[in-house]
């Protein structure tokens, strides 16, 4: 089973570590810490070495009520660390629902789209897009894409969570997505699909998906899984403060990996993580006993 990319095609018959950066002052987790390039990159080449095999660059805060930004803000704070980032020998994913910041990425060497949207989103202000997702990447030979399940969008998803069976409606929505963008002519070996945890889901619902995780993946694609230093762990864990002293671990991170294993465990292929290094690890032992 592999993942194709524009640049790679990704071994999936072992799991892999997708390194998160966040190019944003407003992350829920480390919004700041890499705002400026020169720490962006820097950061991208610690992910590396710690293990990571693919890097997630986002310029905009997905976070339960962020505010969006403009096509322009966001293509100012990620362009200068992607022309870096496509020189590292890895897959680089930009994390965006912008067909035009799509566009761009792919254009720069970007090697992934991974859209919490699904490639759904629309200009508020817009009837009919000039540009929209599921073109940009069906124009695209090679790129990779992530689709992701959210309910509603990020002002209101957690005001009204979902409702019912949540792992049938996610499986269904991703198997519809999916087919779509490959009616599009995608080919399958491109798609791989994430729940969304935390998106529009209560805490039990997420782990319930996590429970159930092995029923999502009947919808045929391999599985993303993103659950590093979610809110629903601080509903188990209590928010503890963080560490002021960066070397630190932080402290959602034991249950992040905890999270990560038990996804791997339950068939996810790739894990979307800030932790590198201690999830690197973890895997390993998880390895040695197959």
């Amino acid at each position: 089973m592999q993942w194709t990319t524009s640049r790679f095609a990704i071994d999936l018959r072992t799991p892999k570590i997708m390194g998160i950066v966040n190019v944003t002052p407003d992350s829920f987790s480390d919004g700041g810490q890499y705002g400026a390039t020169s720490a962006a990159v820097r950061h991208c080449e610690k992910l590396i070495q710690d293990g990571a095999d693919i890097l997630d660059i986002g310029g905009e805060s997905t976070r339960p009520g962020a505010t969006p930004l403009s096509v322009d803000d966001e293509l100012h704070r990620l362009l200068p660390v992607l022309r870096e980032a496509v020189k590292f020998g890895v897959p680089v994913s930009i994390d965006t629902y912008k067909p035009q910041v799509m566009q761009v990425a792919l254009d720069e060497g970007v090697d992934i789209i991974n859209d919490v949207w699904a490639l759904r989103w629309r200009p508020s202000n817009q009837k009919t897009a000039t540009l929209r997702g599921p073109d940009v990447v069906a124009a695209h030979p090679a790129c990779g894409i992530c689709l992701m399940h959210m309910h509603r969008e990020p002002l209101s998803m957690q005001v009204t969570p979902m409702e019912g069976d949540v792992p049938s409606q996610v499986t269904i929505f991703l198997q519809h997505a999916a087919v779509a963008l490959q009616a599009l002519g995608v080919v399958k070996s491109r798609i791989v699909v994430d729940p969304g945890i935390g998106f529009g889901k209560t805490v039990a619902q997420n782990f319930e998906l996590l429970a159930r995780q092995r029923e999502v993946l009947t919808c045929g694609y391999p599985l993303v899984a993103g659950w590093s230093r979610k809110s629903s762990l601080v509903a188990l864990l209590g928010d503890l403060p963080v560490n002021d002293n960066t070397a630190q671990a932080h402290p959602r991170m034991v249950a992040s990996v905890a999270a990560a294993l038990l996804a791997v465990e339950r068939g996810a292929s790739v894990v979307r993580v800030h932790d590198v290094r201690e999830t690197a690890q973890a895997l390993k032992v998880l390895q040695a006993i197959h």
